[in-house]
């Protein structure tokens, strides 16, 4: 399972910043550490014209930028920003492969964020011994997750396979549990994109497109929490009205680095995010947006309760005969927060079966 290292390192570093996202070519973050004369900023991350940093490592202070993420995150986030990507480059052959033992790194000379700041702050303030105290919370937590696994593994027995009846009544069982248990944390998500047609110049390859609207509901409360966002790229000519959001409604929405803020300051760490399939959390993520630790694939819990497939949201409501409370929130996405919240209602009444023979 892939954890990401650079808030760890953050915690370790004194008047490091941690910053989260995916766009910063029009950042005042990136434009401040850039006009910086007496630390110009340089860029770890790895290319034909990088410098080894270990070798020759900058010769008066600067301001390391280092990009966290998944390796496929990282190389788009250089590429799509060509401010950050004209920074002087470094990079570096690490001395030791890496401790991730719990995650296949892509190439041998791959390291986590984590050990490469290890490295290569070593290297620039000449003592390769004073930063190695930053990978004891790091080693720990490797060991745990061996530790669970192995236990797991040991604990895993063969079992007779049970009837369907069976497997289907424990599993409506364990859900409906799972959920009153933590009935207080889940949250219902809906994030809708601006999205041209693939293969269209103005949607980038393997984009889900650019969000737009973003509507978040907590059951148990009726905290809400809903922003539409104005589109930084041109409005996809069927975008309004499959959002269900009017033309002047979209353009006069919040920035991006708004929608962040909120949306960070309004999740929670014990929040359990109930979504229709994975799109909208994907599309949080590509967007910059952090997502918890623990999710509910609401499509996926309905398929394996229901032994079939559950369709899209609206059909599936519809087979259901569930109606949503009233919308508060605008469009389409108001409407499926509100079928979320009915879905999420009727698992937590245990209601059997899920759906209709």
């Amino acid at each position: 399972m892939p954890i990401g290292t650079a808030r760890m390192a953050s915690h370790s570093l004194l008047g490091s910043e941690l910053h989260v996202g995916m766009h910063w070519d029009d950042s005042e973050l990136l434009a401040r550490v850039t006009a910086d004369i007496d630390r110009p900023a340089v860029l770890l991350f790895p290319g034909p014209q990088s410098v080894d940093i270990l070798r020759n490592p900058p010769p008066s202070p600067v301001t390391l930028l280092v990009v966290d993420g998944t390796w496929a995150q990282a190389k788009q986030i250089v590429r799509d920003n060509p401010r950050l990507a004209a920074l002087p480059r470094y990079s570096f052959e690490p001395p030791s492969p890496s401790d991730y033992r719990i995650r296949r790194e892509p190439r041998r000379e791959y390291v986590s964020t984590i050990e490469a700041l290890c490295h290569v702050l070593g290297a620039i303030e000449g003592d390769r011994e004073r930063f190695l105290p930053m990978l004891a919370p790091f080693r720990a937590m490797i060991d745990r997750q061996v530790e669970c696994i192995d236990r797991l593994r040991v604990r895993r027995v063969k079992r007779a396979r049970p009837r369907v009846d069976d497997a289907g009544s424990r599993g409506r069982t364990r859900a409906s549990h799972f959920l009153r248990e933590r009935e207080n944390d889940l949250l219902c998500l809906v994030a809708e994109a601006n999205a041209w047609p693939h293969g269209s110049p103005q949607r980038r390859p393997g984009s889900l497109g650019e969000l737009v609207h973003l509507v978040a509901l907590r059951p148990a409360s009726g905290e809400l929490l809903e922003l539409v966002v104005a589109p930084q790229t041109a409005l996809a000519p069927a975008a309004a009205i499959n959002l269900g959001l009017d033309h002047d409604a979209l353009m006069g929405g919040v920035t991006r680095d708004e929608l962040l803020a909120r949306w960070h300051a309004f999740l929670r760490p014990s929040d359990v995010i109930c979504a229709w399939g994975s799109y909208s959390l994907k599309l949080v993520r590509e967007s910059g947006g952090q997502i918890g630790e623990d999710r509910i694939d609401l499509r996926a819990l309905s398929a394996a309760l229901d032994s079939r497939r559950p369709g899209g949201l609206e059909d599936h409501a519809v087979r259901l005969a569930l109606v949503g409370e009233p919308a508060f929130a605008r469009g389409r996405a108001g409407v499926r927060v509100r079928l979320l919240e009915a879905i999420v209602r009727r698992l937590l009444a245990g209601a059997v079966p899920l759906a209709p023979a």
